[in-house]
């Protein structure tokens, strides 16, 4: 593996194509390319999230396997006719649903996406997460007028990994403090003086 690794610049990409890993090229615009990058970004924005020091223990161990898993997702997605999401997956994220969710107060209106910095960035990672999962639905939709599949997980797993991700969003409201802000339906504009 290190050695895969071992030139960062290939100038392969200098037109405006990639690699994928059966070794197509394909335009970094593509669905595919896009559907993975946003995996990535999600990723990364959970490692945001991960940077922050008032995590509760099972938080931060959840997010880190989710970020080995968004891995495999993206994997998935970038090599045509791969598939690492399995129903465990799936399952799995259900099971630290309703663990995380026992506790929070029932909810009846929209949460804004606020908060203080480990809220905050968890709101970015749900709202990337949407749309990665709008992007694998495009993807999806592309490769079925080709007569492909998508790995057949994905789009469920993203969908799951999004209603976890809004779940820690509240958790993390209340283990930095703060209320959640609730959407306020057809409010005035504030006056300005």
């Amino acid at each position: 593996m290190g050695n895969r690794l071992s030139k960062i610049y290939t100038r392969t990409g200098d037109k405006g194509t990639t690699g994928l890993g059966d070794g197509s090229r394909v335009d970094k615009d593509s669905r595919r390319v896009c559907a993975y990058g946003s995996s990535d970004e999600l990723n990364s924005i959970i490692g945001m999230v991960l940077a922050e020091d008032c995590l509760p223990d099972f938080v931060r161990r959840v997010l880190n396997e989710v970020q080995h898993q968004l891995f495999d997702l993206g994997s998935s997605l970038a090599v045509p006719g791969y598939d690492t999401i399995t129903a465990a997956h799936i399952d799995w994220l259900e099971q630290v649903l309703d663990k995380l969710n026992a506790d929070l107060p029932y909810l009846k209106e929209f949460i804004l996406p606020a908060g203080g910095r480990a809220t905050s960035a968890c709101h970015l990672a749900r709202t990337v997460c949407r749309r990665c999962e709008r992007e694998i639905v495009g993807l999806g939709r592309e490769l079925a007028d080709r007569g492909e599949e998508l790995p057949a997980n994905s789009l469920a797993y993203v969908n799951r990994l999004s209603d976890l991700l809004f779940v820690i969003c509240r958790v993390l409201a209340r283990v930095e403090g703060g209320a959640e802000v609730l959407w306020q339906r057809n409010r005035p504009p504030l006056p300005l003086d």
